[in-house]
C-alpha cells in the first residue's frame, strides 16, 4: 500500500484522524465547515479513502485504517529522499538555513538524536 497522499487527501484524514470515530453525516459537516466541500466532494474522496485503505466506513460510521504517524513518515522520508538525496543533514542546513532555535529545542533535537543513532554508531 502506497501511503502517498495528496493536500486534500491529507487534510480530509486530518478530520478523520481528529474526531475519529465519526457519523459520516458528521464528517459531512465537518469538511464543509474546515474545508469548504459539498456533501458530494466528501463522499466522493470518503470513497477514494476507503478504496485505498486509508479510511473505512461502516454502519455511517467512519473511521482511519493508517495511522497519521505512518503517512508523516512515509512523506519525510520521501521528502528528504527526492529532494535531498536521502540526507538527513543536508535536510537540516537546509531547514535552518537562519534560523535560530531555542536551548530546549536543540537540547531535544540532541536527546532525539541520541535516541535513534544506530547501535553501530557508538565507539566501542
Amino acid at each position: 500500500m502506497e501511503l502517498k497522499l495528496c493536500e486534500s487527501e491529507y487534510c480530509f484524514m486530518s478530520i478523520i484522524w481528529d474526531n475519529e470515530p465519526l457519523a459520516s453525516g458528521d464528517l459531512v459537516k465537518l469538511c464543509n465547515r474546515e474545508l469548504g466541500w459539498k456533501k458530494s466532494t466528501t463522499y466522493t474522496l470518503l470513497k477514494r479513502m476507503t478504496e485505498r485503505g486509508f479510511a473505512k466506513n461502516e454502519d455511517y460510521t467512519v473511521t482511519s485504517c493508517v495511522p497519521r504517524e505512518e503517512v508523516q513518515r512515509f512523506a519525510s522520508e520521501s521528502f528528504v529522499e527526492k529532494t535531498f538525496s536521502g540526507s538527513l543533514p543536508s535536510f537540516l542546513v537546509a531547514f535552518f538555513d537562519g534560523k535560530r532555535i531555542s536551548d530546549s529545542e536543540a537540547e531535544e533535537l540532541k536527546r532525539l538524536i541520541d535516541e535513534y543513532k544506530s547501535e553501530d554508531s557508538e565507539i566501542k
